[in-house]
């Protein structure tokens, strides 16, 4: 996969395709404003290195799904005043995506100039890959850059097809996603320690299963652990578990019995409510028999001294996903601990985006960690051993002549 160094961009159009999908909120005057901007400071390294190189560089990103047409809650006009505060740079918004006048504004950027387009999913071509509306976005640009590793496991116009059309290369974020989740996958430094939590053991067999294979040992929290406690044949009383989670998990520890496999930990003690709610009656239950009318909100304080110790040992760790409702404060200790855990192990640290980032940031630990991926999805697909369209494609890309 070729890199930035691979390209001549010295006065050049450099189609970038960031991802700029950040979060935003209404401020007290009705403004629109980016409530985290994680996955912007995060795309500065390519932006940066592009400008000093002499770039003209043509930004395109989505924000939200708007189902391709224009709606303007999901604009990216804040997204660009955000990216003035970040960059010393002159930054144009175009506020189309394609188009005779677009075109226009990129054949008159200067050197090291940045141009936003409007939010590419406002086109239907996008996200069915359109060749026409992929031709459409390559006419902007010289040379092409992908380095929105969260939209690489999508294979829309702006992150395969274009990739065909203009010499390409990965940006240094998507670089970096994807050698570390490759290493760490591969050449792990060992004890490697999986820990996977969330809600729902079908969303994550794969990641699952791909962990039993080569990891030592697979960690399960979250709303996750009570169908794998209920195929050991526990209560679980109103927590959140169905026929297909459990049957998922009891493949899943069958396949832990063979040998070379990772051995998986369960909880064994429960942080319960009798409600999914910030001021549910809840207590630490000294086992996992959760009681009807109760439901296991977290994991207990004995589990997650146990689960930081089997962190605190491993030579790597990979952490997706809560422990618990860490978003309500009666439930929020196991993804604490855990979290702390991984902060300060001594081994290699790999954390998966999504719901483990947000509690890395609520508990203000998110620069304590090796490596913070900014994919939810791809980061997922990625360690399941899918191939990522958007990384393929640059893998077969026209080389710049």
């Amino acid at each position: 996969m070729r890199g930035l160094d691979d390209l001549d961009v010295r006065g050049k159009r450099v189609l970038v395709r960031v991802d700029f999908n950040v979060p935003l909120h209404t401020d007290g005057d009705g403004r629109r404003e980016v409530a985290d901007d994680t996955r912007m400071t995060a795309a500065l390294a390519t932006i940066e290195e592009l400008r000093a190189k002499g770039a003209r560089l043509v930004l395109v990103s989505h924000l939200g799904r708007p189902e391709g047409r224009p709606e303007a809650d999901l604009s990216l006009a804040p997204v660009v005043e955000h990216l003035r505060e970040l960059t010393d740079a002159n930054v144009t918004f175009a506020g189309a995506v394609v188009g005779d006048e677009v075109k226009a504004l990129t054949e008159g950027l200067g050197e090291g100039e940045i141009l936003v387009l409007e939010n590419v999913r406002f086109d239907p071509g996008e996200t069915s890959n359109d060749p026409e509306f992929a031709r459409a976005l390559a006419a902007l640009g010289d040379l092409y850059v992908n380095d929105a590793f969260g939209a690489a496991h999508r294979a829309h116009a702006s992150t395969e097809g274009v990739a065909h059309l203009l010499p390409a290369a990965a940006g240094r974020l998507l670089e970096r996603e994807v050698r570390t989740l490759t290493k760490i996958l591969e050449d792990p430094p060992r004890p490697l320690v999986a820990v996977v939590g969330g809600s729902k053991v079908a969303d994550k067999i794969a990641v699952i299963d791909r962990f039993l294979d080569v990891a030592d040992v697979v960690i399960i929290g979250g709303a996750m652990c009570f169908p794998f406690l209920c195929a050991q044949g526990h209560a679980v009383g109103d927590s959140l578990c169905d026929d297909e989670d459990t049957e998922h998990a009891r493949r899943a520890l069958a396949k832990a019995t063979h040998p070379g496999r990772a051995s998986v930990d369960l909880p064994s003690d429960l942080v319960i409510g009798d409600r999914f709610a910030e001021d549910a009656e809840h207590r630490v239950l000294d086992s996992v028999e959760v009681p009807t009318g109760w439901m296991g909100l977290d994991i207990g304080p004995a589990t997650a001294e146990r689960y930081a110790a089997e962190i605190a040992r491993a030579g790597s760790v990979f952490w997706n996903g809560p422990m618990g409702a860490f978003e309500m404060a009666p439930f929020a200790a196991g993804t604490r601990r855990v979290a702390e855990a991984v902060a300060n192990a001594p081994g290699v640290t790999v954390v998966g985006g999504g719901d483990s980032a947000a509690a890395l940031s609520l508990f203000g630990l998110e620069d304590s960690v090796d490596h913070l991926s900014t994919g939810g999805g791809a980061t997922l697909e990625l360690v399941e051993g899918k191939a990522l369209p958007g990384v393929q494609a640059l893998e077969c890309a026209r080389v710049a002549g």
